[in-house]
Protein backbone atom coordinates (compact mmCIF):
# COMPACT_ATOMS: atom_id res chain seq x y z
CA UNK A 1 0.00 0.00 0.00
CA UNK A 2 1.30 3.41 -0.92
CA UNK A 3 -0.47 6.55 0.22
CA UNK A 4 -0.79 8.85 -2.80
CA UNK A 5 -0.09 12.56 -2.64
CA UNK A 6 -2.99 14.26 -0.88
CA UNK A 7 -3.53 17.23 1.40
CA UNK A 8 -4.05 16.81 5.13
CA UNK A 9 -7.63 15.57 5.36
CA UNK A 10 -10.03 15.01 8.26
CA UNK A 11 -12.93 12.59 7.80
CA UNK A 12 -16.18 12.88 9.74
CA UNK A 13 -17.43 9.34 9.14
CA UNK A 14 -21.00 10.31 10.06
CA UNK A 15 -21.04 12.52 6.94
CA UNK A 16 -19.84 9.78 4.54
CA UNK A 17 -22.77 8.18 2.70
CA UNK A 18 -23.18 4.48 3.53
CA UNK A 19 -23.43 1.69 0.98
CA UNK A 20 -24.82 -1.74 1.85
CA UNK A 21 -23.15 -4.93 0.62
CA UNK A 22 -24.98 -8.20 1.12
CA UNK A 23 -22.99 -11.15 2.42
CA UNK A 24 -23.76 -14.84 2.13
CA UNK A 25 -25.59 -14.14 5.39
CA UNK A 26 -26.27 -10.64 6.73
CA UNK A 27 -24.87 -7.40 5.38
CA UNK A 28 -21.93 -5.03 5.58
CA UNK A 29 -22.42 -1.28 5.65
CA UNK A 30 -19.43 0.61 4.26
CA UNK A 31 -18.55 4.28 4.56
CA UNK A 32 -15.73 4.72 2.06
CA UNK A 33 -13.21 7.45 1.27
CA UNK A 34 -11.09 6.91 -1.85
CA UNK A 35 -7.76 8.69 -2.23
CA UNK A 36 -6.36 7.63 -5.59
CA UNK A 37 -5.91 3.86 -5.35
CA UNK A 38 -6.12 3.95 -1.54
CA UNK A 39 -9.46 2.99 0.02
CA UNK A 40 -10.21 3.91 3.66
CA UNK A 41 -13.40 2.48 5.18
CA UNK A 42 -15.49 2.36 8.30
CA UNK A 43 -17.38 -0.95 8.04
CA UNK A 44 -20.19 -2.35 10.17
CA UNK A 45 -21.14 -6.03 9.88
CA UNK A 46 -24.58 -7.13 11.02
CA UNK A 47 -24.88 -9.91 13.59
CA UNK A 48 -24.47 -13.26 11.82
CA UNK A 49 -22.63 -11.71 8.84
CA UNK A 50 -20.67 -14.13 6.62
CA UNK A 51 -18.77 -12.77 3.60
CA UNK A 52 -19.94 -14.10 0.25
CA UNK A 53 -16.41 -14.47 -1.19
CA UNK A 54 -12.77 -15.21 -0.42
CA UNK A 55 -10.84 -11.93 -0.53
CA UNK A 56 -7.23 -11.79 -1.70
CA UNK A 57 -6.80 -8.02 -1.44
CA UNK A 58 -4.33 -6.71 1.12
CA UNK A 59 -5.74 -4.83 4.13
CA UNK A 60 -4.91 -3.29 7.44
CA UNK A 61 -7.99 -3.97 9.58
CA UNK A 62 -8.70 -2.76 13.14
CA UNK A 63 -11.67 -4.03 15.17
CA UNK A 64 -13.38 -1.13 16.96
CA UNK A 65 -16.44 -2.93 18.35
CA UNK A 66 -17.79 -6.48 18.53
CA UNK A 67 -15.89 -9.62 17.58
CA UNK A 68 -14.67 -10.72 14.16
CA UNK A 69 -13.66 -14.19 13.05
CA UNK A 70 -11.37 -14.26 10.04
CA UNK A 71 -10.95 -17.55 8.23
CA UNK A 72 -8.12 -18.19 5.81
CA UNK A 73 -8.83 -20.35 2.79
CA UNK A 74 -6.40 -22.95 4.16
CA UNK A 75 -8.74 -23.46 7.14
CA UNK A 76 -6.99 -21.41 9.84
CA UNK A 77 -9.31 -19.18 11.90
CA UNK A 78 -8.54 -16.14 14.02
CA UNK A 79 -10.84 -14.33 16.47
CA UNK A 80 -10.29 -10.61 16.87
CA UNK A 81 -11.72 -8.43 19.63
CA UNK A 82 -11.81 -4.64 19.96
CA UNK A 83 -8.32 -3.16 19.80
CA UNK A 84 -6.94 -6.07 17.74
CA UNK A 85 -5.88 -5.79 14.10
CA UNK A 86 -4.59 -7.85 11.24
CA UNK A 87 -2.41 -7.01 8.31
CA UNK A 88 -2.40 -9.07 5.11
CA UNK A 89 -0.69 -8.33 1.81
CA UNK A 90 -1.89 -8.53 -1.77
CA UNK A 91 0.72 -11.24 -2.31
CA UNK A 92 0.86 -14.78 -1.04
CA UNK A 93 -1.74 -17.35 -0.18
CA UNK A 94 -3.76 -15.64 2.55
CA UNK A 95 -7.20 -15.45 0.89
CA UNK A 96 -9.60 -14.73 3.73
CA UNK A 97 -13.23 -14.10 4.61
CA UNK A 98 -15.01 -12.63 7.61
CA UNK A 99 -17.72 -13.84 9.96
CA UNK A 100 -19.25 -12.32 13.07
CA UNK A 101 -21.94 -13.76 15.28
CA UNK A 102 -22.31 -10.56 17.33
CA UNK A 103 -21.78 -7.87 14.68
CA UNK A 104 -18.62 -5.79 14.40
CA UNK A 105 -17.42 -2.29 13.57
CA UNK A 106 -14.10 -2.10 11.72
CA UNK A 107 -11.67 0.46 10.35
CA UNK A 108 -10.01 -0.82 7.18
CA UNK A 109 -7.32 0.62 4.92
CA UNK A 110 -6.54 -1.04 1.60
Amino acid sequence: MKIPACPFTITDWSEVAPTVHEGEIGSATWRTVNIGDLRVRMVEYSAGYLADHWCDRGHVLLVLEGELETELQDGRKFKLKPGMSYQVSDFGDAAHRSFTSTGAKLFIVD
